[in-house]
């Protein structure tokens, strides 16, 4: 199955970023500090140099590729120059610590199984349909990226490998009480505090007044904020499911097959129609309910109309009013012991007393229709269909990989295509970055594809694309239009509304400030907050994730020094929030946690924080890594 996924995709280029997927959650405390060797000159074909081991250049150009592309659907913008180089060099430190934990899983024997290897890869949620691994699928999502299969394979392998490296140092680490006390203790901590909020709008309502130039200058200033994205004119040609089974041929002998091969689905289950008598046990009072079935039951053999004390006894809603008449229903209509009663009576019967989780039955047995199997001729439609569905998903599969072919040949031609394999052509007059266009959507593997560069740059047909599991398309660009800044007329209005709010921000901070001031030289803080016109917040103890107080007021409250007695920490805070606001923070006092009294909850804290501090190590164990390592950066590995 592997090997055909390698040979299927032998000789494509690679297009777009490999997987590399390393130790990702890691890899963030990485910084951007590197090796450059100035003194090498002249050209060469790798990006960086690893304890002698190259990285090809044209490796990293991809994965750069792939980054900028990324940048441009979030930003709508081409990258700034500094931050251009930053994330370059992270890039390359990112190739480096892959190939120095890649070495040393090497150097100590790592190894991983075919079997564990293979699982891996159908475990996939990319490659799999209706949760099963899908090798055509799976052949089309590789397609899809330009990877190679042995190149997926590696990495896959490589992952893997690294994985049982990091879980080596994990398992290795422990913690003393000593350090899980003081850990749980800054954890659990809580602290006393209040503060008073300063809206942006009471400060911003003082500068309304905006010049042009001011507003220009705004304007100049985060002009990547008002940018209208890359967009294409694009032609497509689609292909449905549906299409295909439209042209599926249908022998009789087929669905006389499909039928022998699947009889058991193709019978009736026995139906049957019962009425009951539910007396629920209420209050928990279990005797007193049993009590009065048992009362209603005497009454029942007796003679009694069951329809009559259903309606006057029973508390099942949805029946008593009908006499507890359930209407026909299969088995599997019902709760397991009211089911194995209601399918053990003969008709006319009466149960006995049937207890459930809704409480006591009385149930009799109205009438019985048997089970049956349905016809050949019967079920027909039915295997008309399931045998179309199953056909026309074989051949959209080929037609597909037919497709991808076709489009790969020299001389490729949309229309000769299009009308050879019977796609549905029609035209996205704005496909956007980040938005795309109807009636394709916004797909991010079809976004990839277009702008991509098979599709943008060189103008070739590009695809197939699936949308769904029903359909897929090739596309072509006709037209480019890069993102470029929105004219500032056409969004004055809301660069004067950000002016004014940003004016507002510093406005309130400069007030929070001069409050803390005040606070510190001895005020209360009622009264300063009665000055400012707002009102404090009444003093109450929060814990380090308390939902109901911003984390920014958090962190200042559990960043600061810890309270003393009488002498409380004053800080000013300025807000994120897109509303924006500055706040007085003023810390009472702190309390330290109870000890723990859950033994089960204990230990699976003592677990998890085992397991932050093993990933920890794992960081340290990489950095040590990198700064031991002879790294050579290429200056040109990015040209």
């Amino acid at each position: 199955m592997l090997q055909k996924i390698g040979d299927s995709l032998k000789g494509k280029k690679i297009i777009a970023y490999i997987i590399i997927g390393l130790l990702g959650l890691l890899f963030a405390v990485w910084g951007a500090a590197g090796i450059v060797d100035m003194d090498f000159f002249g050209p060469s074909t790798y990006a960086v140099k690893v304890d002698g081991t190259k990285i090809d250049k044209e490796e990293i150009a991809e994965a750069w590729r792939d980054q900028q592309s990324r940048w441009q659907q979030q930003f709508g913008t081409e990258l700034p120059e500094d931050t251009k180089k930053t994330l370059q060099d992270n890039l390359l430190e990112s190739y480096i610590r892959n190939a120095l934990v890649k070495e040393r899983t090497r150097d100590f024997g790592y190894r991983v199984e075919a079997g564990k290897l293979r699982a891996a890869i159908e475990n996939e949620p990319a490659f799999q349909l209706d949760g099963k691994y899908n090798e055509q699928l799976a052949l089309a999502r590789l397609a899809q990226i330009g990877v190679t299969a042995e190149k997926f394979r590696a990495d896959v392998r490589a992952n893997l490998q690294n994985a049982e490296l990091e879980r080596g140092i994990v398992l290795s680490e422990f913690m003393t009480p000593q350090e899980l006390t003081r850990r749980f203790g800054l954890e659990d901590e809580q602290r006393e505090m209040r503060y008073a909020l300063l809206p942006t709008e009471r400060y911003a309502a003082a500068t309304q007044a905006v010049d042009e130039a001011a507003v220009a200058a705004f304007y100049e200033k985060n002009s990547a904020d008002w940018m209208r994205p890359e967009a294409v004119k694009l032609q497509y040609g689609e292909l449905r499911l549906e299409q295909m089974s439209a042209s599926v041929v249908v022998a009789d002998s087929d669905l006389q097959d499909l039928y022998a091969a699947n009889k058991d689905r193709y019978v009736d289950p026995e139906k049957r129609r019962g009425r009951h008598i539910l007396i629920s046990i209420e209050g928990g009072n279990e005797a007193a309910a049993k009590a009065q079935a048992e009362k209603v039951l005497a009454e029942v053999r007796a003679g009694k109309d069951f329809a009559a004390l259903a309606k006057q006894y029973s508390k099942d809603s949805g029946s008593a009013a009908q006499g507890g008449d359930l209407g026909w229903a299969e088995r599997s209509a019902f709760v397991g012991p009211f089911s194995d009663s209601l399918f053990s009576l003969k008709q006319g019967e009466t149960s006995g007393l049937v207890k459930t989780e809704f409480g006591f039955h009385i149930i009799r047995l109205e009438g019985i229709e048997p089970g049956k199997a349905r016809s050949y001729d019967d079920a027909r439609a039915e295997l008309e269909d399931e045998f179309r569905r199953d056909k026309a998903a074989d051949l959209f599969g080929e037609r597909q990989e037919e497709v991808q072919r076709a489009i790969e040949a020299p001389g490729a031609d949309f229309a000769a295509i299009a009308q050879k394999f019977g796609l549905v052509v029609g035209q996205v007059p704005e496909f956007l970055r980040g938005a795309g266009g109807a009636p394709l959507g916004a797909d991010r593997a079809l976004e990839d594809v277009v702008f991509g560069d098979t599709a943008l740059n060189l103008r070739r047909i590009a695809g197939p694309v699936p949308l769904g599991d029903d359909r897929f398309v090739i596309v072509k660009v006709l037209e480019h239009r890069k993102a470029a800044p929105i004219p500032l007329a056409d969004v004055r209005d809301e660069v004067i509304a950000r002016v004014r709010a940003e004016r507002g921000v510093a406005a309130a901070r400069a007030a929070a400030d001069a409050a803390v001031k005040r606070l510190e030289a001895g005020e209360a803080l009622d009264a300063v907050a009665k000055s400012l016109g707002v009102t404090a917040e009444p003093a109450r103890f929060v814990g380090r994730g308390d939902p109901s107080v911003s984390a920014q007021v958090l962190q200042a409250a559990f960043a600061s020094r810890r309270p003393q007695a009488g002498k409380p920490v004053v800080q000013a805070v300025t807000l994120d929030e897109a509303r924006g606001a500055a706040i007085v923070v003023q810390t009472q006092a702190r309390v330290a946690p109870a000890a723990a009294t859950n033994a089960e909850l204990q230990a699976k804290r003592i677990s998890e924080a085992g397991q932050r501090s093993g990933q920890g190590d794992v960081a340290a164990y990489i950095l040590e890594l990198r700064r031991k390592a002879d790294v050579e950066k290429n200056p040109a590995a990015f040209d």
